[in-house]
């Protein structure tokens, strides 16, 4: 293997690649990243036996080859790099080092065989369809928060996309739940995509596509099938396994019936809830909300660190309620309305309660609340 390529884009392409690769191996070739070199491109492939991601960078192939070298390492020899630089990559099959060089500036590398670097990719991914990035970041975006983190319920540890139909209107649905809180966004379903079986995309997935999506194109194309799931932008491509288990029906748990309706500026809210709840107890961060003829007072009492009251003019027409919720899990779902107005559809202290975004119809979120 001989190759040339310039310095911004081996970096570029590498930074996309080893956040995949975890620290700590008990595999050795899982710590390498996978080189191959063809034609006018030079490809780039890590993975961890669940996520697989890989990207093309433009190059000078004199003599294509493959090999496996530390992602790590390689990326940290490459960062430091002058910017600019011409890297020249060559591997030479009878001193069994990889030599990186720019300038006056040598590396040699240990390497380990490419017939041995593992890979998830294949030709099983029947369902295949392309959609907007803006719509598949907005779906991880404003779903990704509510993902459960313990790991005993593990088919809650990411997001489920599935094919929906609301009012015979044809949708891509995604939701998250960790039992707490309930995130549900619909986008218009993708051609080809009506088929697509109800697929749950694990938390390290969702983390690393959010990432790569930030340099994809317009449009990113997606293959499905029941096990695994391949997102495709431009030159580089995502690969995961899907998380074997069923997604519970969260439909059961949104409410249709809540008749107490709040509507509250969304930035006025978000900055009451963040100043009271400084005093909440750092373990359940609950805040008490009473409403009554166009108030709201939030209200913590903590026994060790004091109390924190706060009232706020609101929109509020419904029968005098208090109830509680968890700060963090208010000022999560804050985050992602995008209006100037929240709209709480709420029942009584025990039941759950609906957030809406009058910007947005598509999103809905629903918070379980608290006894205060």
């Amino acid at each position: 293997m001989k190759v040339t390529i310039e310095r911004s884009a081996l970096s570029k392409a590498l930074g996309h690649v080893q956040s995949v690769v975890e620290r700590r191996n008990t595999i050795p070739i899982l710590s390498n990243v996978l080189i191959q070199a063809q034609g006018a491109a030079l490809t780039l492939t890590a993975t961890d036996l669940d996520i697989e991601i890989s990207e093309e960078a433009p190059a000078d192939v004199a003599d294509g080859g493959a090999t496996t070298v530390s992602a790590l390492t390689l990326f940290e020899i490459v960062k430091r790099l002058p910017e600019g630089a011409q890297v020249r990559l060559e591997l030479s099959p009878d001193e069994g080092r990889f030599q990186v060089s720019a300038g006056r500036s040598q590396f040699a590398l240990a390497v380990l065989p490419d017939e041995d670097f593992p890979s998830l990719t294949g030709d099983d991914l029947d369902v295949r369809f392309s959609m907007p990035t803006e719509d598949l970041r907005r779906l991880l975006t404003k779903t990704r928060f509510a993902m459960s983190q313990e790991e005993t319920r593990y088919y809650l540890n990411g997001v489920y996309f599935h094919a929906h139909t609301d009012d015979d209107e044809p949708l891509l649905r995604a939701a998250a739940t960790d039992g707490h809180r309930l995130a549900r966004l619909d986008a218009p379903l993708p051609d080809g995509a009506a088929s697509m079986p109800g697929v749950i995309v694990p938390r390290k997935a969702i983390a690393e596509l959010s990432r790569l999506l930030d340099d994809a194109e317009d449009h990113v194309e997606i293959a499905v099938s029941s096990a695994k799931i391949r997102f495709g932008f431009g030159p580089g491509r995502l690969t995961s396994k899907l998380i074997d288990g069923s997604f519970p029906d969260y439909e059961r748990v949104i409410p249709k019936s809540n008749a107490n309706v709040l509507r509250v500026d969304t930035n006025d809210f978000a900055h009451a809830v963040d100043r009271v709840s400084t005093v909440s107890a750092d373990r359940t961060r609950s805040i008490k909300l009473a409403l009554e003829a166009d108030n709201l007072r939030l209200t913590v009492n903590n026994p060790e660190a004091g109390s924190a009251l706060e009232e706020l003019s609101v929109d509020y027409g419904g029968e005098p309620l208090e109830i509680g919720f968890n700060a963090r899990y208010l000022l999560d779902v804050a985050q992602q309305i995008d209006g100037d107005t929240a709209t709480f559809k709420l029942a009584d202290p025990s039941s759950p309660t609906i957030i809406a975004d009058e910007e947005d119809e598509r999103a809905l979120y629903v918070l379980m609340p608290l006894r205060v």
